[in-house]
């Protein structure tokens, strides 16, 4: 099916969709802080969302678009669940998050439909898939209209990688008691297989094609391929809660990578990224035969899941992501506090203990989300460990500086 008329299908109105801030019901909620993370982008009291501007721009989309969106949603004057909130309009219509970000995408995706040159082809489905998953932006479960868009958001991604001049394998693993692991394999196109390889174990407001320009940018060129699956409850793995075995999906990659023919099962490093940085660093401890390194970027793996005055420093829609992640969408902070506590990996008994598998963790000065302590206690904890410290001006830079040093890294330890 075409992914014109597939939208067409996916967005046909039926009923009164849910509007994304009013999906999780926390009790004693805090107003969000204002905060500046180049991670997670910037808070603004009038927006529910966090505008994430430094990632949308790492993965390929316009900066001036991102303003004509966002100057789209503004401009509204429809129905708000919270007249205060921008982004909280009600229904699948103008100024409408959802549909906002998925009319970006179609036009991106009629260009590509159009384009006979196939890099070209490949670079404006790629697009299209990026602004369908902003679209779905924060992933939040229950959000009908967002999975909608996170389905096209992956037909637009294989789209692109039919025209790509690097192979992407799609793979799906068998797991007990659940439906099968779906994810991607992303071949570099120097060198031969099976493949050094990276398991990506990314954040939990993203999905996993967002992490291409990884692949693209930095992995390939070192010809190391990228595996990917989703984060539980995300994506295809939305059928999956978030618990305290935080890492069982990828750990269930792992297990079964000698399946996997295009990627070396005793050459594979991890990159965690935000929460998937807990999901890294606990299988350093759970599976150190088959890791050879785990590099992290703006961990969360102890402090913002244990201190209380670190989740009032969070804005509202990531503590909303964290509660729907793991099906508390009605609790009181205090109660998700307790819950959040049991997902520290100190807690645990595992951070803290040496482990012999090589770690290296990279954060930024005044992180909110992941304090330089978090990073040191990661490095400190490794038989070979390394802490990296980003400086945040000039911001961009400096975030594909840090990238290249840690797939240098990576590198080496992979060879």
């Amino acid at each position: 099916m075409a992914p014109a008329n597939l939208s067409e299908k996916l967005f046909k109105p039926k009923f009164k969709y849910p509007e994304t801030s009013t999906l999780v019901h926390r009790v004693n909620n805090h107003p969000s802080p204002v905060i500046h993370s180049a991670l997670e982008g910037q808070t603004d009291p009038c927006w529910y969302r966090t505008i994430n501007r430094l990632m949308w721009l790492w993965r390929g989309i316009d900066p001036l678009e991102v303003e004509e969106v966002l100057s789209r949603i503004a401009a509204s004057t429809a129905e708000h669940t919270d007249p205060q909130l921008l982004d909280t309009v009600v229904g699948y219509r103008s100024g409408n998050w959802v549909y906002e970000w998925s009319n970006q995408a179609m036009v991106w995706q009629k260009k590509a439909q159009e384009q006979e040159d196939a890099e070209k082809a490949s670079e404006y489905w790629l697009k299209a898939a990026n602004f369908y998953s902003v679209a779905g932006y924060p992933h939040l479960k229950g959000d009908i209209l967002a999975e909608q868009s996170e389905t096209l958001a992956y037909k637009a991604f294989e789209q692109a990688a039919q025209h790509s001049p690097y192979r992407l394998k799609e793979f799906t693993l068998p797991m007990e008691g659940t439906k099968p692991i779906g994810g991607f394999i992303h071949l570099p196109n120097i060198g031969e297989a099976p493949f050094p390889a990276v398991l990506v174990c990314g954040g939990l407001d993203a999905l996993q094609s967002d992490y291409h320009r990884l692949f693209h940018s930095y992995l390939a060129p070192l010809g190391i391929a990228m595996i990917t699956i989703d984060m539980p409850s995300v994506g295809f793995s939305s059928h999956v809660k978030l618990t305290q075995d935080t890492s069982v999906l990828h750990q269930q990659v792992l297990a079964q990578l000698d399946k996997i023919p295009w990627v070396d099962s005793t050459r594979v490093a991890l990159f965690g990224a935000r929460f998937g940085g807990n999901v890294a660093v606990r299988l350093a401890y759970l599976e150190p035969r088959k890791i050879r390194a785990v590099a992290c970027l703006g961990p969360i793996v102890h402090q913002l899941l244990t201190d209380a005055e670190c989740q009032q420093r969070i804005p509202d829609m990531y503590m909303d992501v964290l509660a729907s992640r793991i099906g508390m969408n009605s609790a009181s902070d205090a109660a998700l506090k307790v819950e959040l506590n049991r997902y520290s990996l100190k807690t645990q008994g595992l951070l803290g203990r040496r482990t012999p598998t090589p770690m290296l963790s990279g954060y930024w000065e005044q992180d909110p989300f992941s304090p330089k302590e978090e990073s040191r206690l990661i490095a400190a904890s490794s038989a070979d460990g390394k802490v990296i410290t980003i400086p945040s001006t000039p911001l961009y830079a400096n975030f594909d500086r840090a990238l290249k040093d840690i797939c240098q890294w990576i590198s080496l330890k992979l060879s």
